[in-house]
């Protein structure tokens, strides 16, 4: 009696677990979408950085493609996460409104009507039940009281003290209580054979009762298979055909990597291959000596503000990848300077991979596949236009402190011939 409480517990139970499968779901697509959105980061970071790194060539293409992969992996990731929530969780979400439904007093009106059912079902049974109980028990009392009754009568014939009387009155408790016993057993055989006779139709009534909660629980047990597949199926990446594509179009872009032809890319470019410029006579002009006036002599000495400098580590373009660059030394654009450490996001802060990297970018220019190089192979520095005097001895407003100087890439703007002695001529990029 009451062991169907169990059963009944199992609805709720089911309530309880479609609420555990819905913040599984939902769990598993917050990481999808966080692994997305790193993927994206960590693309985003290094393709810059390769692009802007002495990388060169068809192994730059081949480098640049696990970017790719990587982006078209994140967007695939982002659509799991949204099957997930638009689709397995709503579904679950839905289902759980239809299937159970809540009371005013609290709990479900399916736990109720099964509990309902079980009690009504079990109630006539237990009544008989409780017959059965009361007669075993005053059949046992009465078994008790007789023996108690036998005892007495024994040891009173035994005693020589007792009178005939009193002994009549032991002899007739005796007979009492062997009619009692018979009256009892009677009772409780009765009851029992009730209660056997009772068994079979409240054998059925209560299996009809938990079929009827294993149908309800058939329901959500084939409702969670059916979603668990689903889930699987959004889950599962490899029968995707364009998540196969991703790694045949990588494996296709790094099989195209060509050492020789990017050696002969370099040759053409940056070696023997590339357009001389020799020196050749120049003939001296009266121009290149001209001393500035005082008006100019004062705007030089306002200071020179440089524009359009661009931090090496911070590009997002190069409209002439392969040009040569201005290295300038002055401290008054140090801002422009950061140390930009491209594993900053990694835990493990204690990576010697990440220190070496770090105190690698902290130099730039070093980083820079627009890297320029000195073309003076003289110590003099009579030819540097950035030197403490200028060519007409005035003081040079770039001249400050060398022992904090550093060098500073900048990007040209537009194409300008120089006019002076102390300028330069260079073109755009």
């Amino acid at each position: 009696v009451g062991n169907y409480k169990r059963t009944v517990k199992r609805i709720d139970d089911g309530h309880r677990l479609c609420n555990d499968l819905m913040n599984c779901i939902h769990e598993r697509a917050r990481i999808e979408k966080v692994y997305a959105q790193q993927l994206t980061e960590w693309a985003k970071r290094w393709k810059q950085l390769v692009e802007k790194g002495p990388q060169y060539g068809t192994v730059e293409r081949a480098w640049c493609a696990f970017m790719s992969e990587a982006e078209k992996v994140s967007e695939l990731h982002l659509e799991v996460k949204g099957s997930l929530m638009n689709e397995d969780f709503e579904k679950i979400k839905n289902w759980q409104k239809e299937a159970f439904h809540k009371q005013m007093m609290g709990g479900f009106k399916e736990t109720k009507e099964a509990e309902d059912g079980f009690r009504k079902a079990q109630k006539p049974w237990a009544k008989k039940l409780k017959e059965v109980e009361a007669a075993k028990k005053a059949y046992h009392a009465a078994c008790k009281e007789e023996k108690l009754a036998i005892s007495r009568e024994t040891n009173s014939k035994a005693d020589p003290a007792l009178n005939p009387e009193q002994l009549k009155k032991l002899q007739d408790k005796v007979e009492r209580s062997k009619q009692d016993v018979l009256k009892t057993k009677e009772k409780y055989e009765k009851s029992l054979k009730e209660l056997d006779n009772a068994t079979p139709q409240y054998m059925e009534n209560m299996e009809q009762v938990f079929e009827q909660c294993q149908q309800f629980e058939e329901k959500r047990l084939r409702f969670f298979r059916e979603v668990l597949l689903e889930v699987q199926k959004h889950l599962d990446l490899s029968n995707l055909a364009s998540y196969k594509n991703i790694y045949r179009e990588l494996e296709q872009n790094i099989k195209t990597a060509d050492a020789v032809e990017d050696l002969r890319w370099f040759r053409a470019n940056q070696g023997p291959g590339m357009s001389m410029n020799w020196p050749q006579f120049e003939e001296w002009s009266a121009d290149l000596n001209r001393t500035l006036s005082r008006r100019e002599k004062k705007k030089a000495s306002d200071g020179v503000t440089l524009t359009g400098i661009n931090q090496t580590g911070d590009q997002v373009s190069q409209p002439n990848k392969h040009s040569s660059s201005l290295s300038v030394q002055s401290n008054t654009v140090q801002s422009v300077q950061s140390s930009y450490n491209p594993f900053e996001d990694e835990e493990d802060t204690g990576s010697t991979v990440s220190e070496k990297e770090d105190n690698k970018i902290k130099n730039v220019s070093s980083y820079e596949k627009n890297q320029s190089y000195p073309t003076d192979w003289s110590d003099e520095e009579s030819n540097n236009p950035f030197s403490s005097t200028d060519a007409n001895g005035d003081t040079n407003p770039f001249d400050e402190d060398t022992s904090s100087a550093m060098e500073v890439r900048v990007r040209a703007l537009y194409d300008y011939e120089g006019q002076e002695q102390d300028e330069l001529s260079f073109k755009a990029g």
